[in-house]
């Protein structure tokens, strides 16, 4: 949001903690405000070991950042327990709207065509400026993807991120794909299978989230989550693809089949998305608004066109064991703490990454 592009680092002890907004294996997210501004921002705070690493994670990932389709970076505050344990603290950006999941939910549960096309344009173009960077998201999905109340997107929740690249080193892409984490249901089938990791993977995961944004569902369906050690094989090894919304037209189909193309090599890159009509005439359409606008734009509170179009009717005005292990990161949304392993008991909810399953090759 705009009025955060000013916005620094709460002092310490000039902030306050409010209700908690969300909650997640690493810990809780509270609203908070920043007592000499008066202006709010988001509280992200860990206390578990793994929590710490997750959240320092994104801090290594969003201190550096600067772009509108990323959620801004604030600050952070390490503080200490009595008993000397390590306490981590985020400040980021509010964005009022909330997640696109939050949003589809409030409007019937799915979202229209036209709308997701606008969506998709602002998710590609935050994975174009990380993948410029040399960043992967590894957990893009509706639950991450944050709007404003102009309509503006902005990507968050960096915990999984991995930097493949220094483009400042010109080093070549690393296989990070042992510690890689995220939400199996939309994650690419190469990272399923423990192939090396590539930018290609946010591609599917993309392709995933508009199925997500169109349908209301799970990418897969939601009988593949009865047997999540299945469902990963099924994902990762077999021929099988998500199943497209059926009342897409041809110009949306055309996308996802670029964006869910298994053999990554194929698999479209984010600036060739960036050119497909699917997206493309979202931003005509945008344009065009603009124009009108302008054109209507009265030239003083004297000019009679404002008057001549209003209608003042009373209708109108009514109102890690070992290398051979991968970790995933799975959720159960009533107990954020509960961690799975394929070596205890149990239910396995796919669907979120709040907590890890270890799934062998």
């Amino acid at each position: 949001m705009a009025e955060f592009s000013k916005c620094s680092c709460p002092q310490p002890n000039k902030w306050l903690k409010g209700k908690v907004i969300g909650s997640g294996s690493f810990g809780s997210i509270h609203l908070a405000m920043d007592k000499v501004t008066g202006g709010l921002f988001v509280l992200k705070s860990a206390e578990s070991e793994a929590g710490l690493q997750c959240l320092e994670n994104e801090v290594e990932i969003l201190e550096n950042s600067d772009s509108p389709h990323i959620v801004k970076f604030i600050g952070k505050d390490l503080s200490f327990e009595a008993n000397g344990k390590r306490k981590l603290s985020l400040f980021l950006e509010y964005v009022i709207g909330g997640s696109l999941a939050d949003v589809a939910e409030k409007f019937g549960g799915s979202l229209d065509e036209e709308v997701i096309c606008l969506y998709t344009r602002g998710i590609l173009q935050g994975l174009k400026y990380l993948h410029e960077n040399g960043i992967v998201h590894c957990d893009l999905k509706c639950k991450n993807i944050l709007l404003s109340t102009s309509g503006e997107i902005k990507l968050a929740d960096f915990g999984c991120a991995k930097r493949i690249k220094d483009n400042k080193a010109n080093d070549s892409t690393k296989s990070l794909s042992k510690s890689i984490g995220g939400t199996p249901l939309w994650m690419a089938p190469e990272i399923l299978r423990n192939e090396e990791l590539d930018f290609a993977v946010d591609t599917w995961s993309l392709g995933c989230t508009i199925i997500e944004m169109a349908t209301g569902k799970t990418p897969w369906g939601g009988d593949i989550c009865s047997n999540p050690l299945a469902a990963v094989l099924k994902i990762s090894c077999s021929n099988e693809m998500p199943q497209f919304p059926s009342h897409f037209s041809d110009v949306g189909l055309d996308f996802l089949a670029k964006c869910l193309e298994r053999d990554s090599k194929k698999r479209w890159k984010v600036e060739q998305l960036l050119d497909h009509p699917f997206v493309t005439k979202g931003s005509e359409k945008i344009k065009n608004l603009v124009k009108i606008d302008v054109a209507s734009t009265p030239a003083s509170v004297l000019d009679g066109r404002i008057f001549s179009e209003m209608d003042f009717s009373d209708d109108q005005l009514s109102s890690d064991e070992d290398e051979s292990v991968t970790r995933f990161a799975f959720s159960k949304r009533r107990d954020p703490e509960f961690w799975i392993t394929t070596t205890g008991g149990g239910k396995m909810d796919l669907e979120s990454s709040e907590s890890w399953i270890n799934v062998r090759n």
